[in-house]
């Protein structure tokens, strides 16, 4: 069966394995619930390679397989977002594209053969690098983040403890005020007038 074919089948297998709707933060029964219907979909979709032969069976199984794979990956990343369930379900893509292309590869001979299985390992090669790399920058970027948000609270706490000290400040001002006023009495008006001032201003 020539390439192309190949293709065709493949393409025809078609899992609707859906994370896309599994938001963040997910229950557990919805987790639950759509893993199971991954199983029942790869169940189906494995069943649908009996009517091929050869490695055209082949090729639909691994196809199948992959694209389990994929999405329970996808799945565990939506139900637990971490870095590294997302970096493992890049790779279980990455690893599921070289299982279909080295499957592929068996209807070729010779260095055509010797060179598919390359190009299907460099690919996977390539594809883990990327994952890998997206990973990385992505926990560099998180602990900017972290950075910048210390930064935040750092200034923020400053511009509290500023405004306190402005408070005080004012506060300071308006007692000294208020006792000069109270020199415009004498005796125990002048005394009641400055046990007022001091309470009103935390003295």
């Amino acid at each position: 069966m020539n390439k192309l074919n190949i293709n065709v089948i493949a393409v025809s297998v078609v899992l609707a394995f859906s994370t896309a709707a599994m938001a963040e933060g997910m229950a557990k029964a919805d987790y639950k619930a759509a893993k199971d219907k991954i199983g029942a979909e790869y169940k189906a979709a494995h069943a649908n390679c009996a009517a091929l032969s050869g490695n055209a069976s082949d090729v639909c199984k691994a196809d199948a397989k992959g694209k389990e794979r994929v999405a329970e990956a996808e799945l565990k990343a939506a139900y637990e977002p971490t870095q590294k369930h997302t970096y493992e379900a890049r790779v279980a893509k990455a690893e599921a594209d070289y299982d279909v292309a080295v499957e592929k590869c068996d209807d070729l001979a010779g260095n055509a053969k010797d060179v598919c299985v390359k190009e299907a390992k460099a690919a996977l090669t390539s594809a883990k690098a990327d994952a890998k790399a997206k990973m990385k920058a992505s926990e560099a970027n998180a602990k900017a983040a972290e950075k910048s948000a210390d930064a935040r609270s750092d200034a923020s706490r400053k511009g509290a403890d500023a405004r306190k000290d402005a408070a005080e400040d004012k506060s300071d001002a308006q007692y000294t005020v208020a006792k000069e006023k109270c020199d415009t009495y004498s005796g125990a008006a002048k005394d009641t007038c400055l046990s007022q001032a001091k309470a009103r201003f935390n003295k």
